[in-house]
């Protein structure tokens, strides 16, 4: 029998189509398409688990798909000198079906989200650290330059957040990617292996994680939403909307601020606080109610990453042993477990809409192989 961190990777390659993408969950119709969030995270995983042909393919399906959609880029930025209203469908989407395509089976989806964008970009860069294919930036470079500008256009008006919610809102999780896209793409640059202004890109870098600190911190602590700038009005911390689980991306992978910063000590309690089920999972926030608000194992195994990293390996092991007690008959990890959900009277709406929780996650299984690698180095 293989071990679960075999198995993990069997699966993303199994899930992984002849164009490069990553399909969300074989076995969820709603999720089989590949998102540039999840499909980054998971190449992450494949670097880390040294399959670097099955990331290089994802990164270069990405490529393509941005470059496919790229005249949208240059529609906003018309659109914007104009002083046009920019439409839901006028962004480039946040899921794409595996030939890249925009998928409109469903008018109604929020496709105005930034992070996947952020995420490529900082997933990218790290490909290039782990692999050592540098020519894989000569190849990408119009994409590269495309998602650099689109970023810059779009990052300070509202949109969904990861969790695919209120757009009305900036939030911190995305900002954190646009930092982290632009500081990695600026690293790449001061090793002059991309020349696309690099003193540019650490100066919006530095911007991005500058607003970050003005607008997303409330009584000492960061909270996930920001009320963007209207009007006169500057931008604020939303502080009633309180953590979310993603956060833990400030620290890791991102780096907007080192684990020590006092902001970021006073954030990570509570979220230990309000979203760590004692001797079980991570939730994503206190108000969830898909599928009843369960227990994430990506975000349990994001916990554990951030807690390697601070030296707490024994908190890791703990979470990643939980994750792996999870696992189904099929070997599978879903993307979530209703045991102990939140609002357990949430749960049978959402599986008459759309059928049982998605599983196997794709994105379940890149986490737990990321955490995987951290438990090792760390012994």
């Amino acid at each position: 029998m293989p071990s679960l961190y075999e198995k993990s990777i069997q699966i993303i390659k199994k899930g992984q189509y002849e164009s490069g993408a990553y399909i969300a969950s074989p076995n969820f119709p709603t999720y089989q398409y590949c998102w540039l969030r999840d499909g980054s995270f998971t190449a992450y995983a494949m670097d880390r688990a040294g399959e670097y042909s099955s990331a290089d393919a994802f990164f270069r399906w990405a490529g393509r798909t941005i470059q496919k959609h790229s005249d949208k880029v240059e529609e906003i930025e018309q659109r914007l000198k104009s002083g046009l209203p920019i439409g839901k469908d006028d962004v480039l989407h946040t899921r794409y079906d595996l030939r890249g395509e925009e998928v409109t089976v469903d008018s109604a989806w929020g496709n105005f989200q930034i992070d996947g964008y952020g995420t490529w970009l900082w997933a990218l860069a790290e490909h290039v650290k782990l692999s050592g294919n540098e020519k894989i930036l000569c190849d990408l470079k119009e994409s590269i330059e495309i998602t650099l500008h689109y970023l810059d256009l779009v990052w300070q008006m509202p949109n969904y957040d990861c969790w695919e919610e209120h757009p009305e809102y900036l939030h911190a999780y995305s900002l954190a990617t646009v930092f982290a896209g632009f500081d990695s793409m600026a690293m790449l640059g001061d090793l002059r292996l991309i020349s696309y202004g690099e003193n540019c890109l650490n100066d919006k870098a530095e911007y991005v994680k500058g607003f970050l600190w003005r607008s997303s911190v409330s009584d000492g602590k960061m909270v996930k939403h920001i009320w963007p700038a209207r009007n006169d009005e500057l931008p604020k911390p939303v502080p009633h909307s309180g953590v979310d689980a993603s956060m833990i991306g400030m620290v890791v992978p991102y780096k907007v601020f080192e684990a020590d910063d006092p902001v970021l000590k006073r954030t990570i309690p509570c979220i230990e606080k309000d979203l760590l089920r004692p001797g079980g999972g991570v939730y994503r926030y206190k108000a969830d109610v898909y599928y009843g608000g369960g227990e994430w194992i990506l975000l349990t195994a994001w916990l554990g990453w951030y807690y390697v990293k601070v030296g707490r390996v024994t908190e890791a092991k703990n979470l990643m042993r939980w994750i792996e007690s999870q696992v189904t008959p099929e070997g599978f990890l879903p993307e979530q477990v209703s045991g102990h959900a939140l609002f357990p009277n949430q749960y049978d709406p959402w599986l008459k809409k759309w059928g049982p929780v998605a599983s196997p996650l794709l994105w379940s299984h890149a986490m737990y192989i990321i955490l995987h690698q951290e438990i090792a180095q760390a012994d």
